[in-house]
């Protein structure tokens, strides 16, 4: 019988699957893969105490999908989630009723996926015979340039894909070997759930048909192709689907993605090389990278895709199947982000860490192969040593890696030391810091990101909300109107532009802009919210109740619709159905000194004294500095006879505040 050594060049062809594989290690199969889950949680530990970043809220399921009905949504409204990957967002779904907003529980199920993702990945090469199926798994475990898919609470379409993506490949391999229907029907159900989970794989029955031409030399097409036909069909709907969302509903589309095909071409060839790089050479890993001009002009951009065809044909040509079929699945599986297809990353940048996640598993492969054919024969203990310094070194920059997504300052903070001229990374760090309420530190960047990209919406609309926050609407405006003329569809930009207009008694005005984005978003809560608060300002009460009643609907959680909802009932004299919206308005934000006042003016309001002063000595509590509290609890105390009381409270409201005439009089 000829050897085990095809894949990684050898002149022999591939070893039937019932031939025990070569590898470093005899362990079995169990204690493989208890040391790769140990290395693996290991390695990742610093992104076990990471935050949400970027667009991670996006997946983490909002309140308005948390119900049963929002579970329909998921899976029956396109749009309902950032992507239509309704597998993905069910599994958040699940997540969100176990453990919440708990980061840590997202980052553990992640690398725990990651890990099963390397233990499937063994034992499908096992399966097959590979040389070195445990050492690639390994390898596949601990690479840095998975990091940013395992770190990364949103590329759980990464890790539970790929679970699911080499689950449907073993599943497929077994019925291969038995033919037997219920296998088939297995391995076509995971498959769809990978699909509905993250498109790119969609790859699977091709890369299925090159491991198959791989083991046999040749495909038959009743054999091997004529069963993967419905999945190539599927493949392609999906396919369909992502690439219309990510143009339609994602903003894939515009000048920044016009690319000729000869552009597009010669793009494909250097996105080839330099994930084969990072691969090989995992060093000055970034978040967001550099994104290049493509010149056809430039006479040396024409050697990446003239080098990628050459490698192909010389594999080819010197029949080294195995490695040609390592190849062919990586070029492969990274086939929909070489840039055929317009995806929104490609915005900022052409490249992705995340983006060759499940591709790197062919070159992973060849690499480990490489090392039990060459080195292990003649070596067996250099070869093991060279494993596990390779390994111990992969950890370490593993772990390095993941600690950079810690938090979102250090994401994109460390991003910016790497790549300077990232205006994404200037506008996204401004972001954290305004919600943070550093707005004055994120101008700075805001205004970076603007010289860097001038007409960068999302930036003027940052700029613009940024600066109405710290009471200069006037500033503002222009940049918000400057945003919408960039963007006439920007929704968010409206309601911002809306609420500059209401700090500039433009009353008529921010309710049309409130309007307006509310045509174009209805679900925009902010919108509806600031919108009860132009009716309210313009004295229609009722409007304004009903727009902070149909705000709460659309965000159950709003906690400040919820409390102008209550206020705006007890205006209307509906004490008794005020008195619910205050306590979950309370619920919501029990350290609110705020909420507590406004709670106990509106039982003041209606005599019911003992119960104000227990709101206004929580609400003072919370703020001792809260003058309006003071005063409002020495009002309430004296009512209720407590006059001492009264005036230690009333004495000071007057310090704090000593223009309060009321408390004078």
């Amino acid at each position: 019988m000829k050897g085990l050594k095809q894949l990684a060049g050898c002149d022999v062809e591939a070893a039937p699957a019932a031939v025990q594989p070569a590898d470093l290690w005899r362990w079995p199969a169990g204690w493989m893969c208890a040391l790769i889950f140990c290395a693996t949680l290991l390695a990742y530990f610093p992104a076990l105490q990471g935050g949400f970043i970027w667009d991670d809220s996006g997946h983490v399921t909002r309140s308005d999908l948390q119900s049963l009905s929002g579970l329909g949504r998921i899976w029956f409204e396109i749009g309902a989630t950032q992507q239509y990957y309704p597998f993905l967002h069910t599994a958040f779904w699940v997540e969100h009723h176990v453990w919440g907003d708990w980061a840590p529980g997202y980052h553990l199920l992640n690398v725990l996926l990651h890990a099963t993702s390397a233990c499937l990945l063994g034992f499908a090469l096992r399966r097959l015979a590979v040389p070195g199926a445990w050492l690639a798994a390994l390898l596949f475990a601990l690479h840095p340039v998975c990091v940013e898919s395992v770190a990364w609470i949103a590329e759980q379409k990464n890790t539970l894909s790929a679970v699911l993506y080499l689950s449907a490949a073993l599943a497929y391999l077994r019925f291969d070997g038995k033919r037997n229907g219920a296998l088939y029907a297995l391995a076509a159900v995971l498959f769809a759930m990978a699909l509905m989970t993250k498109t790119v794989t969609a790859t699977l029955p091709a890369a299925l048909l090159v491991v198959l031409w791989w083991k046999r030399g040749r495909l038959h097409w009743w054999r091997d192709v004529a069963p993967l036909a419905p999945w190539f069909a599927l493949a392609s709907a999906a396919g369909w689907l992502t690439a219309w969302f990510e143009r339609t509903s994602i903003g894939a589309q515009g000048a920044d993605f016009s690319l000729t095909f000869v552009q597009r071409g010669l793009l494909a060839g250097r996105v080839i090389w330099f994930y084969l790089g990072k691969l090989l050479w995992p060093a000055d890993l970034i978040f967001i990278y550099p994104r290049w001009t493509i010149d056809s002009a430039a006479a040396w951009q024409w050697l990446f895709p003239i080098a990628a065809v050459a490698l192909v044909v010389g594999l080819w040509l010197g029949r080294r199947r195995g490695a040609l079929a390592g190849l062919l699945f990586f070029m492969g599986t990274l086939s929909p982000a070489l840039g055929f297809i317009n995806v929104f990353p490609f915005l900022f940048s052409f490249v992705a860490d995340h983006f060759q996640y499940l591709a790197s598993a062919g070159i992973l492969t060849l690499l480990a192969a490489g090392l039990v054919c060459w080195v292990s024969p003649a070596n067996p203990t250099a070869a093991r040593l060279m494993a596990v310094l390779a390994l111990a070194v992969l950890g370490i920059l593993t772990w390095h890696q993941s600690a950079m997504y810690r938090d979102v300052f250090t994401l994109y903070e460390t991003t910016l030391e790497r790549n300077p001229s990232c205006w994404m990374a200037h506008n996204n760090l401004a972001e954290a810091l305004a919600n943070a309420g550093r707005i004055p530190e994120a101008i700075p960047h805001l205004e970076q990101a603007l010289r860097l990209r001038p007409d960068f919406e999302l930036a003027e609309n940052n700029l613009g909300d940024d600066l109405r926050q710290l009471g200069r609407p006037q500033e503002a405006i222009p940049h918000l109107e400057h945003a919408l003329r960039l963007q006439p569809g920007y929704a968010e930009a409206h309601n911002n532009l809306g609420a500059a207009f209401m700090m500039t008694d433009r009353t008529a005005e921010g309710i049309a802009e409130f309007n307006n984005a509310l045509q174009l978003k209805p679900g925009l809560a902010v919108a509806r919210f600031n919108l009860g608060l132009a009716q309210a300002d313009s004295g229609h009460a009722d409007e304004a109740v009903r727009d902070f009643s149909e705000a709460v609907r659309l965000n159950p959680d709003y906690g400040d619709a919820e409390l102008n909802w209550a206020i705006g009932l007890a205006l209307l004299g509906r004490l008794s159905a005020a008195v619910p919206h205050f306590d979950r308005a309370i619920q919501l934000e029990p350290e609110s000194p705020n909420a507590f006042n406004s709670y106990g003016r509106a039982l003041a309001a209606a005599s019911r004294w003992n119960e104000s002063i227990r709101q206004f000595e929580q609400a003072v509590a919370l703020d001792p500095g809260m003058a309006d509290a003071h005063l409002n609890l020495a009002l309430a105390l004296r009512r209720a006879g407590r006059l001492q009381e009264a005036n230690a409270h009333l004495a000071e409201a007057l310090r704090l505040n000593p223009g309060i005439q009321q408390g004078h009089n």
